[in-house]
């Protein structure tokens, strides 16, 4: 917990006991996670702290958000992208889970004189086997 102390202080953040008890579920999180999904973790907190705490992570730097196929947010620690950047996500349409898979993503395109890349991002869709299953 002193590590996630320390990130908070770095990014100018109160400690409170929300903020280190969500940072830590991001950080143990294997996959970008709900807002419903961290609820569910942390059945003691209230909806709109937990908003809050989100929010003002994100906005320091501490979480990433991004919106999935089905329109949902999903959060993730920062380092998430680093150890995520290396091969291809499967993202389903069903559940909106996203999992990895062992596939490097394909290069990046060439870009026009002057443009500048910095970041890539590459997913396939599909339904998961657990929605697959259900739907069968």
């Amino acid at each position: 917990m002193s590590d996630i102390t320390t990130l908070l202080h770095a990014a100018g953040l109160k400690v409170t006991p929300w903020r280190v008890r969500v940072c830590a579920a991001l950080l143990a999180a294997t996959q970008p996670m709900s807002h419903a999904e961290i609820e569910a973790l942390l059945p003691d907190v209230d909806r709109v702290t937990l908003y809050r705490v989100l929010d003002s992570l994100v906005a320091a730097g501490l979480a990433l958000k991004a919106v999935d196929p089905r329109g949902v947010f999903r959060f993730s620690a920062p380092g998430a992208r680093r150890r995520h950047g290396d091969h291809v996500h499967f993202r389903c349409t069903g559940c909106g889970g996203m999992f990895c898979l062992k596939a490097p993503p394909p290069p990046p395109p060439k870009l026009p004189r002057g443009f500048r890349l910095s970041e890539v991002e590459f997913d396939v869709r599909g339904t998961c086997a657990q929605c697959a299953k259900a739907s069968a």
